[in-house]
């Protein structure tokens, strides 16, 4: 191809010079729209300065004109096709009232699930307690929980020493991060087609069945429930709900008959909700950690066993009355 150089780098200089412009604009205001009739102007003005470039890569003694050229067309290629989403706007209170509740609801059939396997559990170990004493230490592994229920109760009653004094903070701090590293685990097991998900609230059910059998058998059901609902009204609740997402995950590898989405565009789907689950199940977490650090840990005659089985169960009353009807009225996505 042969052209009058500087003529053509006379004629084509305006145009680069006012996709410069709009690149600058860009570049400095990164939150700017151009209208229809801009995008239009800015797309034809790139298509240009790309023809030209072609065409100057032939003159080897014009490296400046043509670095020049190649800095432009770079630029417009990326303020084309880039993917430019809205800043985020954080509601944190409407959020927490509307989305993750209105999330729950969404996957409820995931959470009765999650529901059925536990109670399971919770029925299995119970049996086991009753028709197998010698099993305690297969399925009570703790130390506090190895002694009889009487024997634990009539220590905690007598005790004139506050032993959790100068430790509740850390303790706390630890059953919060533990309990949200087994929720974590619980949703990341739904990698395994919800298998190790529903092995791991099996197992955990039968913990707690064990325990509660054991501690009824005994005649402590009061000493339980005052120890235990405070902050299990809210913690058991909380291993649910992680497991919920987990067999969400788990919904989605598995698929359905005659899915045809590929398997990023399902995840990507329900990446936001499982999100919105696991951050909810933290907040409820560090509220039943602190809960048990610093209430539960503390029984007759300190705190009277009727102030905390009422304290635990107008938490469970209220975070089923949350979890069913928090953001009902609000119809949006």
């Amino acid at each position: 191809m042969i052209i009058d150089l500087k003529k053509f780098i006379h004629e084509e200089r305006p145009f680069w010079a006012e996709l410069e412009r709009v690149l600058d604009l860009l570049e400095k205001n990164p939150g700017h729209r151009l209208g229809f009739d801009q995008v239009r102007r800015f797309h034809y003005l790139y298509q240009r300065t790309s023809a030209d470039l072609a065409k100057i890569m032939t003159f080897s003694s014009e490296l400046k004109i043509r670095q020049y050229l190649e800095s432009l067309v770079g630029k417009s290629y990326g303020e084309i096709h880039e993917n430019r989403q809205k800043p985020l706007d954080l509601h944190p209170l409407k959020w927490f009232f509307s989305t993750f509740p209105r999330t729950f609801r969404q996957h409820i059939r995931a959470f009765w699930l999650a529901f059925m396997v536990m109670a399971a559990g919770g029925v299995f170990g119970g049996l086991a307690i009753s028709f197998d004493p010698d099993a305690k230490a297969v399925l009570m592994p703790f130390s506090h929980l190895q002694i009889s229920p009487s024997e634990r109760v009539a220590k905690e009653e007598s005790a004139k020493e506050d032993r959790m004094e100068g430790g509740k903070a850390t303790f706390s701090s630890y059953l919060m991060t533990h309990n949200t590293k087994v929720s974590i685990f619980a949703l990341a097991l739904g990698m395994t087609w919800g298998i190790g998900t529903l092995i791991l609230l099996f197992t955990n059910g039968v913990m707690l069945g064990a325990v509660v059998l054991d501690y009824v058998l005994a005649g402590e059901t009061t000493f339980l429930a005052g120890w235990l609902l405070p902050h299990g009204s809210v913690e058991i609740p909380a291993i649910l709900l992680a497991s919920q997402a987990g067999l969400i995950l788990a919904g989605i590898l598995i698929g359905e008959e005659g899915e045809r989405r590929s398997m990023k565009v399902r995840l990507k789907a329900i990446s936001g909700d499982m999100v919105t689950l696991i951050a909810g199940v933290s907040l409820m977490l560090v509220w039943a950690g602190f809960i048990e650090a610093f209430f539960s840990q503390y029984h007759e005659p300190v705190i009277p066993y009727g102030v905390k089985i009422g304290f635990g169960m107008a938490e469970l009353l209220l975070l089923a009355f949350f979890l069913w009807k928090s953001g009902a009225k609000n119809k949006g996505p």
